[in-house]
């Protein structure tokens, strides 16, 4: 059904098997700061309006790569889809993160919560299957969902928070509650992505952008044990071919060493954490993905090359040879802003390529 893959470094380093360069890509590659995407979503009329719309998801998600020469695309949709499904209704106003019209916050509401209907996201897997045929084997396909947790504390709250004042006083008044929303998000989760695998996707990644904002023992109870609940019903496979799974927790450098068990491929660090350290700490069992901080982007050339020479240097030498080993996918420490400029995007992607490519000889 598909062309076969041309470009398959990103999935091998996922892996850990040894590569030519280190691959890169970028977190939010396809966004605001590219003005092709500007104008296809002043098409679309509203960023719903272009997630939901098969012709536009595909085309925004391929922007990037006519600029650069990117190891991975990632799918074009939101983390909140599946909380959207659940029927809380999701919107975006103008210049404002995302909004839910019924918030979760009581014993009733959570009773209401169930694992929703997957043909209520048959945009989502229109939309994989299109971007997989239009990428034409050219990089592998990224599918994504936001964490059972970072889902519940949108949920919660109904937006962004500061302070994360409604989600917390849930989990530590009604523990219980709080369980039972994460159990059924997980299970959604799970579910979602194994869809989005059916689809097209050839790998898929778990982002727990709020991870980092729990306490200690908070952490591992409601955020690191549902990420692991997701894991354990992922496909390992489709078709016959290895389908890597990516965790990233955004301020999750403090249990890394934790993070090492659970039953992913590969880990994501914010740029916080030290990449020799964390190959010391579970690079032989992970390959590892970051960390640059997205605002090095902000710098002129010369500064964004030494800065990736940093990172690429900070991790060392990939493993090389047969068999599998400790392996870095490039990416930013989190989503690039939509103030970056676009050439200086061409300037770190060549340097991560030609820099790579010279650690190896």
């Amino acid at each position: 059904m598909y062309a076969p893959l041309q470009n398959d470094t990103f999935i091998r380093a996922c892996l850990g098997q040894a590569t030519e360069h280190t691959p890169v890509w970028l977190m939010r590659q396809a966004g605001r700061y590219l003005p092709e995407y500007r104008a296809t979503r002043a098409k679309a009329g509203s960023f719903m309006g272009l997630a939901t719309n098969t012709d536009f998801a595909t085309e925004v998600t391929l922007q990037p790569l006519e600029r650069y020469a990117l190891d991975a695309a990632i799918l074009f949709s939101d983390i909140l889809t599946v909380p959207d499904a659940m029927g809380l209704g999701l919107s975006f106003a103008t210049g404002e993160g995302p909004k839910f019209a019924n918030p979760v916050r009581d014993e009733a509401a959570v009773d209401k919560l169930a694992v929703p209907d997957m043909g209520k996201l048959r945009y989502v897997f229109d939309a994989v299957t299109s971007i997989r045929k239009a990428l034409n084997g050219r990089v592998p396909l990224i599918g994504f969902s936001g964490s059972p947790w970072t889902l519940a504390c949108y949920m919660v709250e109904g937006a962004g928070s500061d302070d994360y004042r409604l989600v917390k006083t849930m989990l530590y008044s009604r523990p219980d509650l709080m369980h039972r929303m994460l159990q059924i998000n997980a299970d959604a989760v799970a579910l979602y992505l194994n869809t989005q695998i059916e689809a097209g996707a050839q790998a898929v990644m778990i982002f727990d952008s709020w991870g980092g904002v729990l306490a200690d023992g908070a952490f591992q109870s409601f955020s690191m044990a549902y990420t692991a609940r997701v894991l354990a019903q992922l496909k390992r496979e489709h078709q016959g071919v290895r389908i890597p799974r990516i965790v990233f927790t955004k301020g999750g450098g403090l249990w890394l060493e934790e993070m090492g068990a659970l039953d992913c491929d590969v880990l994501g660090l914010d740029w916080t954490v030290n990449l020799g350290r964390a190959r010391q700490l579970v690079g032989h069992k992970k390959a590892l993905q970051g960390n640059i901080d997205p605002n090095v982007l902000f710098a002129n050339a010369p500064q964004i090359e030494a800065e990736v020479a940093k990172v690429l240097q900070s991790f060392g030498t990939p493993h090389q040879g047969g068999g599998t080993g400790p392996t870095h996918v490039f990416n930013l420490g989190h989503g690039i802003s939509q103030y970056t400029p676009p050439e200086n995007v061409a300037v770190l992607v060549e340097a991560v390529h030609a820099q790579s490519r010279h650690m190896r000889k």
